[in-house]
């Protein structure tokens, strides 16, 4: 007898042993839990990375928006610059016709008063020859052509057809001085025209240049910010998928650890916290309230990470409002709802099973059903969430 007691412990230590070797602390459990917590710090990180991107991209859209208003003001400007420039084209225009009639009126001047000097050098040679000596006196005393012509004593003592002749000179060479005098004014008004013409150009240019900079500039940094969220989006979706499969098989061994069946687990104590609700099971928040997804934009309500077959607790007393089987909620799963006033009210996903029925009253952490994977669902958890007046709002902010 003592014998074969000896031989079935040998066995028993030695299967133990073959199951648990000697010098590893580490079990199939841990194993998961710690890839789990890994995933999870990585998924973290992404949707931090993905909350800054949008920020970003937030920001870069509110630039774009004021760069838009700039663009429109520039615009403007650049309206008003070219009605501008196309007046000073006009006057450049203008005074460029007016240099032409200028420099043809200067030249006709100069041959005129070039003519009527040839006819009064001959007179005068013709007088000189005529031997009239107080004339010629006034002639020798003139300081230049210019004064001769205008002495009143030379002028007194020639005839009327010379008076004429000398007159047509004076005329003559006034007019030249005066067309010269014009012309070099049309030439520093035509400068200054086509500079600033040339000035407004520039500007116009200068702005256009400066509008397509910086749009080209934001929309291409927008660009790469969005690419970037993309991507990490995608990297979060794939992290998601991973994390649903690791609680799954966490769930698994715990279950197969405790030896226990689906629904038989404890409900364990009520854990309260600073809001007015309950927690209605204890366990990590594995997705936080309006998290992205590829099938949502905003997740309603938060994950609790559970094994399956835990005990859900109502999160405060109240009447049950609804329950639904998995194939009428869809996604939800085994799905129930308690109104706990005019405007509060909770409900409960992926149940696999409901413990309550529509219209019957709850207390605050009676259990009211047990957790499972129905529905849309990735491996086990209690999807919970808080309405008020009917919308979801973060269930967190009551608990």
């Amino acid at each position: 007898m003592r014998l074969r007691i000896l031989l079935v412990g040998v066995v028993v230590l030695s299967v133990l042993w073959a199951i648990v070797p000697a010098g590893s602390p580490a079990t199939p459990l841990t194993d998961v839990q710690m890839k789990l917590q890994e995933t999870q710090d990585k998924l973290g990180k992404k949707k931090g990375t993905a909350r800054l991107l949008t920020s970003q991209i937030s920001k870069y859209n509110r630039e774009i928006a004021r760069l838009q208003g700039d663009i429109t003001t520039l615009g403007t400007r650049q309206t008003r610059l070219e009605a501008d420039l196309a007046r000073k084209q006009a006057v450049l225009s203008a005074t460029q016709s007016s240099l032409r009639h200028e420099r043809a009126r200067l030249i006709t001047m100069r041959a005129k008063f070039k003519r009527a000097q040839r006819i009064l050098a001959r007179r005068l040679k013709e007088l000189y020859q005529s031997d009239r000596p107080d004339l010629v006196t006034v002639i020798l005393n003139s300081k230049g052509f210019a004064d001769l012509l205008e002495r009143e004593e030379f002028i007194s003592r020639i005839s009327d057809q010379d008076r004429d002749v000398i007159t047509a000179v004076r005329n003559a060479r006034r007019d030249a001085k005066q067309s010269a005098a014009r012309l070099s004014s049309l030439q520093r008004q035509q400068k200054d025209v086509a500079l600033a013409v040339m000035a407004r150009r520039d500007e116009i240019a200068a702005t256009r240049d400066r509008l397509i900079d910086r749009r080209v500039g934001f929309n291409s940094t927008k660009a790469g910010k969005a690419r970037a969220l993309r991507g990490v989006l995608s990297d979060a979706n794939e992290l998601e998928g991973k994390r649903d499969d690791l609680a799954q098989q966490e769930a698994k061994i715990q279950a197969a650890l405790q030896g226990t069946n689906v629904g038989t687990l404890p409900a364990g104590p009520v854990k309260a916290g600073s809001g007015q609700l309950i927690w209605p099971v204890n366990g990590p928040i594995t997705s936080p309230f309006c998290e992205r997804r590829a099938w949502e934009a905003c997740h309603p309500g938060i994950d609790i990470g559970v094994p399956t077959g835990t005990p859900i607790r109502a999160a405060a007393a109240g009447t049950v409002a609804l329950t639904q089987s998995s194939g009428a909620s869809g996604g939800y799963g085994n799905f129930t709802c308690i109104a706990h006033s005019s405007s509060l009210s909770t409900c409960y996903a992926h149940q696999s099973s409901i413990g309550v029925r529509t219209g019957q009253t709850v207390t605050q952490g009676q259990v009211i059903g047990i957790s499972g994977c129905t529905g849309r669902c990735y491996g086990p958890h209690l999807h919970f969430e808080v309405r008020i007046n009917g919308a979801v709002t973060n269930p967190v902010n009551y608990l």
